[in-house]
């Protein structure tokens, strides 16, 4: 099955600025594709590139397998959603819905069916006769997509449509986004900043950085494998604790040896390393990797004596920040558990889940 959206050596320059660099991605029929990335990482004007809104500097972009270059955006078979909402205010939302079919010349009892359809949908049929000014945040935010939706593009874009809304509406939306991915099955790719929201909505996760990828791959993988330190640092929360440690050989074989404060150092007796490995590196793992002695899985672990620097409940959980290798170490425990500042506690290293990286260039060593 051929993408919907192709991109192929694409790059965009403003001036002497390079925004993107060589970007390559394909995007299958109903795959949902998140753009994820700190504020200037440049996946606004990627999006705005497919869009039609920028031109890019180089490379191809191919929707429905047509090349897009020189073609209008509307008349590229897509619909795109805003962060501002761009509703007219002096529009019921019912016009603000129906606006582009009436401006294409649709049949009126065409407009009426897909009107009804997606109020349905959304859940705003007892909005319809309301102004812009008249609706919460929320509700705006549905108009903006059922405007959307009436089109039936062949593409979806959204660029930080929930942005503006306070973090229970966000969490709404977003389920509501998700509902509505998982029922109509069409192609969206949709930007954010946050990190959570692009784990939540994703099929396929692109982390941008400078203007490049730094990994494209599936919310599991990009959270269980990251293929560097920023996209480690980046995705998760809480982060990927980073340990800087170091191999200690003996014999043909080496072991992990990390520095603790006021302590001999930890040396991870039977921790399997793969392959040739540099004498310095940055060991990676997942809060939850990382529990309280005794109360974990199954799995293989390793157990140290750590000093408890602060507690963090949480809800369902409790998170206890300790010092390994000079840097703050978060463990993911239970909401019941007796770890309090300043006591000594045995934690469970899950070493089976652990990523390595090399300090430097920050790239993944396994």
């Amino acid at each position: 099955m051929a993408p919907i959206l192709e991109i192929r050596n694409l790059s965009k320059t403003f001036g002497e600025t390079r925004i993107l660099r060589d970007i390559h991605v394909a995007v299958d029929p109903g795959n949902f594709l998140v753009l994820v990335g700190p504020s200037g990482c440049g996946k606004s004007t990627l999006l705005n590139c497919i869009a039609g809104l920028e031109a890019p500097s180089g490379g191809h972009i191919r929707i429905g397998g047509r090349d897009m270059a020189g073609v209008n955006p509307k008349d590229r078979d897509i619909a795109m959603v805003f962060q501002s909402y761009a509703l007219y205010p002096t529009m019921s939302v019912a016009r603000n819905i129906t606006f582009g079919m009436r401006v294409r010349g649709i049949d009126r009892a065409v407009q009426e069916r897909k009107l009804a359809e997606v109020a349905e949908q959304l859940q705003i049929g007892h909005l319809l006769d309301r102004r812009p000014a008249q609706l919460s945040g929320g509700q705006r935010q549905r108009v903006a997509m059922g405007r959307a939706l009436v089109r039936d593009p062949m593409l979806f874009l959204f660029d930080e449509p929930l942005s503006n809304l306070d973090a229970k509406l966000r969490v709404e939306m977003r389920t509501e986004i998700k509902r509505l991915h998982q029922q109509l099955g069409r192609t969206m790719v949709y930007v954010t900043h946050d990190q959570v929201e692009a784990m939540t909505l994703a099929t396929h996760i692109m982390v941008m950085k400078d203007g490049a990828i730094q990994q494209l791959g599936t919310p599991a993988e990009i959270y269980r494998a990251p293929a560097n330190i920023f996209v480690a640092d980046f995705m998760g929360a809480p982060v990927m604790n980073l340990i800087p440690a170091r191999l200690r050989r003996s014999g043909g074989e080496a072991r992990l040896e990390i520095d603790r404060p006021g302590g001999t150092p930890i040396v991870f007796e039977s921790t399997p390393l793969p392959g040739p490995l540099p004498d310095e590196v940055i060991l990676g793992l997942r809060p939850e990797d990382i529990t309280e002695a005794g109360r974990g899985g199954d799995g293989p672990s390793e157990t140290v004596e750590c000093r408890i620097d602060m507690v963090e409940p949480a809800g369902a959980d409790t998170y206890v920040v300790s010092s390994l290798g000079g840097r703050p170490v978060t463990a993911r425990l239970p909401p019941d558990t007796a770890a309090e500042p300043g006591a000594v506690l045995p934690l469970a290293f899950d070493l089976s889940r652990m990523s390595l990286f090399r300090p430097k260039t920050g790239e993944r060593l396994n």
